[in-house]
């Protein structure tokens, strides 16, 4: 069975999630909590407004919101701590490329230093038996036309992948240092593709950027058209992760390398003017898409593909929605959250749509 994610063991489960105010995060507490499991959030305040932390009441579906930041060690380790969690989930970070430009010292400090007081905390509390950190797929060797697999170079050209990177080494040190030996909890890695779906209000990301363009009826602006992503939709790698973290709990074979890739088929990996075009035609509004001509621009990598043969031999995860299908359901989600504004009650129902499929 695809992406058997079984119940049983997450009902009543006590989870730790770093960065549940966020567009992933809270999809994640949706998630879990439509699995049983008693989650408590440690994140500072959204971002954005409109978020989908505030739409979907998130704060009335976990035991317990922490806001809170993730570079407080002493808060931080007491809050995991007192929820008396036994799995974590650290999504809490500067996730945006772009702003990695604008503030590079506050995304290595959040990025790095919040990933160091979350793996510390963990070392000191042995209720929690598993630890998933959630790096990025950019973390490569962007310079490699290759489709990338966990033991490939790792690169940093912008200040965010670099954050990242420093992330995945400073897990490695700890991993050998400390958790090598330990029987009793176990941490990975996880790298996701380009992740999208339905409540994203991020700035600087293409979805949101084309629904606020077709909504005031303006041209959509691509900064990189011709860019190649690994898209995929926010329930692809949020299944993979729930998945690693109960193989992790009982004792999962920690001999494989304890990165991993949950990226999508070769098939979803298409340009950033694929996706506008698609959204273009499925709205009422004629779109004409344009580049940014901007000497001060800072562009991102042309070209990122993953592989997902690991997670697929190993774990048994298989991507279950394309790229056309994820782009149904956002249109879907974004209609009907339009229309009824009951976006919880949305994301509940696709996740056991996704479930189901």
């Amino acid at each position: 069975m695809k992406n058997y994610i079984n119940k049983n063991f997450w009902k009543n489960k006590k989870v730790f999630v770093t960065g549940h105010t966020g567009f992933k995060g809270s999809w994640l507490c949706i998630f879990l909590n439509s699995l049983g499991s008693k989650v408590t959030g440690y994140s500072l305040k959204p971002k954005s407004n409109p978020n989908l932390y505030k739409l979907s009441n998130v704060k009335k579906v976990i035991e317990k919101s922490i806001i809170s930041d993730v570079r407080n060690y002493k808060k931080l380790h007491k809050s995991i701590k007192e929820s008396k969690a036994e799995i974590v989930f650290h999504l809490a970070a500067q996730p945006l490329v772009r702003d990695s430009y604008r503030n590079p010292k506050e995304t290595f400090d959040i990025n790095i230093n919040g990933t160091i007081n979350v793996i510390e905390s963990v070392r000191n509390i042995p209720a929690v038996k598993s630890l998933v950190i959630i790096t990025t797929d950019k973390v490569y060797d962007i310079s490699k036309n290759r489709i990338f697999k966990e033991d490939d170079l790792l690169g940093g050209k912008d200040p965010y992948s670099a954050s990242k990177v420093c992330c995945e080494y400073l897990f490695n040190s700890y991993l050998k240092s400390f958790f090598g030996n330990n029987k009793n909890q176990r941490i990975a890695t996880v790298r996701a593709g380009n992740v999208i779906g339905g409540g994203d209000y991020s700035k600087d990301r293409l979805i949101p950027d084309i629904y606020k363009s077709i909504k005031n009826k303006q041209k959509i602006v691509l900064r990189n058209p011709n860019s190649v992503r690994p898209w995929q939709h926010v329930l692809e790698p949020l299944s993979g992760y729930i998945i690693l973290a109960e193989k992790m709990y009982k004792k999962y074979n920690n001999k494989i390398s304890p990165n991993w890739n949950f990226g999508p088929n070769i098939s979803s990996c298409k340009s950033v003017k694929y996706i506008a075009q698609k959204f273009s035609k499925n709205s009422n509004c004629k779109i004409k898409i344009i580049k940014v001509k901007n000497k001060n621009y800072k562009s991102e990598t042309d070209l990122l593909r993953l592989s997902n043969l690991k997670s697929k031999k190993y774990l048994k995860w298989y991507p279950k929605w394309n790229l056309n299908k994820t782009i149904n359901k956002i249109i879907e989600w974004n209609n009907e959250v339009n229309e009824t504004k009951k976006s919880f009650d949305i994301c509940s129902k696709q996740i056991e749509e996704y479930l189901k499929d």
